[in-house]
């Protein structure tokens, strides 16, 4: 049967399951597998831009970061790309720099973006990052991942349900066509990003 909706989603982790009686207990296994996609997935159809002003060191993140890939100030002539550092660089770098300026150097400190120095009038900063999915729902019904990769989808959510089921034989099984997924999704999109004439770099999560 074609995957195309949650709720087509559903039917097929219990068909795969062969159970007719974990429809309460379905949906679960697929957040939690769009939670496990999420550490995993980095495709350009992940990918935002959201512009804010930039007058303090410290700004809030969209709420549906997951992963930096680029901080620039896009007010200044010429656009000033910031560079990347972790939070004890960042702490070096305020003590070098204690007067304000021209931010050069940006971090991600929980659920905010530091920059060093310190703003010395107001900014426009450009944040282009990877988002989280747009998690599937009784009014979300489909999203790209599940328009693009349902097997993906599919396979991510049978692997949850392993643990749930005590199925650790068949979890082996999930698990070999869940990472073939991913890997081709990846794949796929490389190629996409290359064909186009333009090679993005693929950012690894900060921290990781």
């Amino acid at each position: 049967m074609a995957i195309t909706t949650y709720s087509e989603l559903q039917t097929a982790v219990a068909d795969w399951l062969n159970r007719s009686d974990l429809t309460a207990v379905v949906p679960n296994f697929i957040s939690l597998a769009e939670v496990q996609m999420e550490r995993v997935l980095r495709v350009r159809q992940m990918v935002k831009r959201a512009t804010a002003d930039l007058d303090s060191q410290f700004s809030t993140v969209p709420a549906d970061f997951l992963a930096p890939w680029r901080y620039k100030l896009i007010s200044t002539n010429p656009v000033t790309t910031l560079e990347f550092v972790t939070a004890d660089a960042m702490d070096d770098l305020d003590a070098e720099n204690s007067a304000p300026g021209r931010p050069r150097h940006f971090s991600i400190i929980g659920n905010q973006i530091r920059v060093s120095p310190l703003p010395a009038s107001t900014f426009t900063g450009e944040l282009t990052y990877y988002s989280k999915i747009d998690k599937l729902s009784g009014t979300t019904t489909t999203n790209w991942l599940l328009s693009s990769a349902p097997d993906v989808y599919l396979y991510g959510a049978l692997l949850q349900a392993a643990p749930y089921l005590k199925d650790d034989a068949q979890a082996q099984t999930w698990q070999a066509l869940y990472s073939a997924g991913v890997s081709a999704l990846t794949a796929a999109d490389e190629t996409n990003q290359t064909s186009s004439g333009r090679l993005l770099a693929r950012v690894k999560p900060f921290g990781r």
